[in-house]
Parts: structure tokens; C-alpha cells; sequence
């Protein structure tokens, strides 16, 4: 028999806050963590902001300070974000560790000990290298760390589909919970990307936004006409999913029940999304049909929302495409707050998709000032947060080689 699958634990490490409670109230005030970069000389980048995480430290969780220094950053943050969903949750995962399952992705993974260990390489040779350069650099470091530090010892994985990691690795939760093959499951994504080689690699690739330097508050503009280009960001966005009896049994408070799932390929272009958002559209009908809803049902879209030309027109013309140039559904783009996370992205928003639903409060999206006259006007819940009944609620993801990831989350009912 097919099992329901709901929320019970929600984490996160953001710009905005190193935890749900702290981030949230941020996030629907309108605030932003995008800033200049002070963590390395960035006068010779042309894009010089990002949302970083800012006064992090791991020990706060209660990790050994041993076990810490052989972390990378984006595993501690998986790590503090995860004991976090654990928390919240109230599940006790010694007393039953094998129906406990991980799923955390990263797109990128440990990419500053790499740099590190290329110039300890360079400097002083091979033999200076540290021993532990692989396992703090490799994308499944962080679903093995949270593994070893909650003791959860089901399904342990990671799924790499670029900024689409994240949306996967929730959605394969979901089925795996679905499917009875596990009682819970953490899941979601981590990165720290901001990097010289990445923000480097980035700004040859001109898709960063450039011309805001100053004035970085203003700089990430989704499905504005005056947008130009992304701006990195960094964190974890962890959910705990259970199986809805185990979380009625035990009286767990349910942010959400997850009812729908979408995943497609593009089969197109190595960074360009598919033309009018076609393998969008594909997964978002592929949501709804497993969730068993309709467009009409939908209250609520958190957006990929990047702030680049492409897949903010492409993702306009998927939405409207399938629910109507006139629909009422709001829509948001949180990337003007917290920047693009990349592999954490996804999970990220699935915290704040479930918030969302809980909560009843629309986060907004940040500089949105001029319609752009090449895509369908809609409603995107422009610089103010709102607030209306959210019934369900959508999340899209799409990645870097035409990964396209929807999640469909809908108000608990028994």
C-alpha cells in the first residue's frame, strides 16, 4: 500500500539566518543577505557580491571540534541544518536507525578545499597534501557526515543535477517513504561555492549580475524587465519526511504533507533551458498527476527565479502555459534574499515552501519593478510579503544540463 508522506523537521543555514527561526521572519520582511564578498580579494572579478552565510559556527550544534576541521563548509552546513530538522521533528532516530534514511546533495561540493590542496600542491608538493582533501571535497561528503552524526541508517545518498540537486533529492525521499522502504527520511541540499574559481568561472560564463556592485540589495532582479544575471549564494535547506502514521503516532506537529513529484530532462542545451520551458512544463504536469490536483489547486509558486534572461522568460512560459496567462496563483522568487544556492537551492526552498504552507505567508520577490514585455504578466508577489490561504504549494528547480525538479507540498489533512 502506497504511504503518505508529511513534514515534521524543518533546517536551514542561509544568509538570512543559521536557523528556520531566525531567517524566517527576515525573509517575509523583505530583507536581503547579498553583500560584498570579504572573504577573499575580489577586485579583479567583475561581479563582486554574493549571500553568504554569515557568523556560522558549527561547534553550536554540538559537533566535535575534532570532527569539525575534517569538514568541509558546505558539510557543515548540511550537518547544522539537518540536527536542526532532527530537533524540530521530535523523532528519536536511535530507537529504530535503520528506517532512517539520507538524501543531502550538493551541485558542487567541497570546491575550496580543492583550491586549497591545488596550491598546497603547487607550493610544497604532493606529499604536504592532507589526507583528508577527498572526503571533504567529494558531493556526498555532507549525506555521509549527517549519516554519521544523527545515526541514521537507511538509504544514504546524494544526487548531483546542478541547482536541481536539491528538488531531487526531496522527491526521491518522498518515494522512498512512498514506497515503504523507509519510515523518515532527511533530505535536501548544501553548498558553499563562493569560491574564487567558482565566482571566477561564473563571471566568464557572464551569467552573474555585475552592474550592482554597490549596491548589492538591488542587484538579483527575478522576472524584472532590468535584470541582469544571478548572484551566488551558499547554505542548506534540510526537511525530515515521514511516514504520516509514524508522525500521527507519535503526535508530531506536520508542517506539510508532500503529494506530488516531477522530474524531467531537457535533452536540449548544456546550461540554456528547453525553448517556452517545455521540459518544465512536463515536470510540473508530472507534479500535479501524482499529486492528484489540478492547476486550480495551486495557491502558491516559490520559482527558480535565477534573474538571468533565459530561464526567468522560459519559466514564465511553462507556468503560463499550464495554468493560464490569467491564473491567480502568486509567485515568488526568494533568490533576491538568499542569492542562488546552487545544489542547496532546492532544498532551501522546500523549507520555505513548507513555511509557506504552515504559515500561510508569501515571501516576496525582491526588486521587482518593471514587468518585462517578452513574457506573460503574472502575479509576482512584488516586494511585500502576503498573505491568502495556500491550500497547495509548488516548488520548481532546474539545473545546469536541462534537469528540470517540482515538488507539490499540500495542507496536512487526515
Amino acid at each position: 500500500m502506497t504511504k503518505r508522506v508529511v513534514i515534521t523537521g524543518v533546517g536551514t543555514v542561509n544568509a538570512l539566518g543559521n536557523s528556520v527561526a531566525e531567517f524566517w521572519p527576515r525573509l517575509l520582511a523583505g530583507e536581503t543577505g547579498i553583500a560584498k564578498i570579504t572573504t577573499f580579494d575580489v577586485s579583479a572579478f567583475k561581479a563582486q557580491i554574493a549571500a553568504s552565510v554569515k557568523d556560522f559556527a558549527i561547534e553550536n550544534w554540538g559537533v566535535d571540534k575534532k570532527e569539525s576541521k575534517r569538514m568541509s563548509r558546505f558539510i557543515q552546513f548540511a550537518v547544522a541544518a539537518s540536527l536542526e530538522a532532527v530537533r524540530d521533528s521530535g523523532f528519536d532516530i536511535k530507537s529504530d536507525p535503520e528506517e532512517v534514511g539520507v538524501i543531502v546533495s550538493s551541485g558542487i561540493g567541497g570546491l575550496e578545499i580543492i583550491e586549497e590542496a591545488h596550491r598546497t600542491l603547487l607550493d610544497k608538493g604532493p606529499a604536504k597534501i592532507s589526507p583528508f582533501v577527498v572526503p571533504m571535497m567529494i558531493a556526498d561528503s555532507a549525506s555521509g557526515a549527517v549519516s554519521i552524526q544523527t545515526g541514521a541508517k537507511g538509504v544514504n545518498m546524494a544526487i548531483v543535477t546542478a541547482c536541481a540537486s536539491g528538488t531531487h533529492s526531496v522527491g526521491e525521499a518522498f518515494e522512498w517513504i512512498k514506497r515503504g522502504q523507509a519510515k523518515a527520511v532527511l533530505a535536501g541540499g548544501a553548498e558553499a561555492c563562493i569560491t574564487p574559481v567558482c565566482l571566477g568561472g561564473f563571471c566568464a560564463a557572464r551569467t552573474l549580475c555585475s552592474d550592482s556592485n554597490d549596491a548589492p540589495q538591488k542587484a538579483c532582479r527575478p522576472f524584472d524587465a532590468s535584470r541582469s544575471g544571478f548572484v551566488m549564494g551558499e547554505g542548506a535547506g534540510i526537511l525530515f519526511l515521514e511516514e504520516m502514521e509514524s508522525a500521527l503516532q507519535r503526535g508530531a506537529k506536520i508542517y506539510a504533507e508532500v503529494v506530488g513529484y516531477g522530474a524531467t530532462g531537457d535533452a536540449y542545451h548544456i546550461t540554456s533551458p528547453a525553448p517556452e520551458g517545455e521540459g518544465a512544463a512536463r515536470a510540473i504536469k508530472m507534479a500535479l498527476r501524482e499529486a492528484g490536483l489540478t492547476p486550480e489547486d495551486i495557491d502558491y509558486i516559490n520559482a527558480h527565479g535565477t534573474s538571468t534572461e533565459l530561464n526567468d522568460k522560459f519559466e514564465t512560459q511553462a507556468i503560463a502555459g499550464i495554468f493560464g496567462a490569467d491564473t491567480k496563483v502568486n509567485i515568488s522568487s526568494t533568490k533576491g534574499a538568499l542569492g542562488h544556492c546552487l545544489g542547496a537551492a532546492g532544498g532551501l526552498e522546500a523549507v520555505i515552501l513548507a513555511k509557506t504552507v504552515e504559515t500561510e505567508q508569501l515571501p516576496p520577490t525582491l526588486n521587482y519593478q518593471t514587468p518585462d514585455p517578452n513574457f506573460p504578466q503574472l502575479d509576482f508577489t512584488p516586494n511585500k510579503s502576503v498573505r491568502r490561504t495556500v491550500r497547495a504549494a509548488m516548488s520548481n528547480s532546474f539545473g545546469f544540463g536541462g534537469h528540470n525538479a517540482i515538488l507539490v507540498f499540500k495542507k496536512f489533512q487526515k
